[in-house]
């Protein structure tokens, strides 16, 4: 062989190797727009994050965000096909392929980051204080300043004490089986408050207008994000742009009607000039 035919030989072979090379990285973002529809797994019992209506639709936040998602992909949100997954099937079903992406109130710990790839947060839950509109206590210092004459209804679990004592350390804590029993208990009288996640309080009291309302204050922070599989950057990439601009730019209105519907609160819009997130 001579030189010059080498010499294209050997060109040929690294271009080739150069185009798998970001052939992989891209991969997850061109076969979905290839395949024309985005794959999400979510749930379908849990509101406002993911549940179904009286006609069968699924609908919630997390919803709202693969959608978001959808429209950035190919111009229409409604291109995204939900896989029903219960909460253990949320990683396996990323890291297998079954799914593109996965928006299902998954908290971000490090543990799960050394499995799949999270993007940036679309949410910060945390823990709060659901009180009667009409109850004894009107806010979260009434309840404090009551102390061991409070009674919080907590969801059962080996920390509920804990949680509950990290904001009210003298209060008496019944613990129940679901989220409804929380609620009875409240409404009965049994508990004089319920402690749950702040975006259940939203919820319900949104959709109990007057009957329900936030003692204004919460504690034990946790982050929301979607997960997508490791090892793709500009999936993942691409992923974090769609959800950014939903939160702070050209799509924000999409998220601030969707943070409307769900939680019954007003977002004030991103500012103009420097961006808020480098601050």
């Amino acid at each position: 062989m001579d030189v010059k035919s080498l010499i294209c030989g050997l060109a040929a072979t690294t271009v080739l190797a150069f185009a798998a090379t970001t052939g992989a990285q891209a991969g997850k973002l061109e076969d979905v727009l290839s395949r024309g529809t985005l794959v999400v797994g979510t749930g379908s019992t849990n509101a406002p994050w993911h549940f179904k209506d009286a006609s069968d639709t699924l609908q919630g936040f997390d919803v709202d965000m693969a959608k978001i998602v959808a429209k950035a992909l190919f111009g229409d949100a409604e291109k995204v096909e939900f896989v029903n997954q219960a909460s253990d099937a949320r990683i396996p079903n990323i890291t297998t392929g079954k799914v593109d992406l996965t928006c299902q109130f998954l908290t971000v710990t490090g543990e799960r980051a050394q499995q799949v790839n999270f993007t940036i947060p679309y949410y910060r839950e945390g823990v709060g204080l659901m009180l009667k509109g009409d109850g004894t206590y009107g806010d979260y210092a009434a309840l404090k300043a009551a102390g061991s004459s409070v009674t919080i209804a907590v969801l059962q679990n080996v920390y509920a004490e804990e949680l509950v004592h990290k904001a009210l350390p003298d209060a008496t804590v019944d613990q129940y089986e679901s989220q409804d029993l929380l609620y009875q208990a409240l409404q009965s009288g049994r508990a004089d408050a319920a402690a749950t996640d702040q975006s259940s309080i939203a919820w319900y009291v949104t959709q109990n207008p007057g009957q329900y309302k936030d003692a204004g204050y919460g504690w034990s922070p946790q982050t929301y994000a979607c997960a997508v599989a490791r090892g793709d950057q500009d999936w993942l990439n691409f992923v974090n742009t769609a959800l950014h601009e939903a939160m702070t730019g050209v799509e924000f209105d999409t998220y601030a009607a969707s943070y409307k519907k769900w939680f019954g609160k007003d977002l004030a819009p991103p500012a103009i000039g420097f961006p808020v997130e480098f601050q």
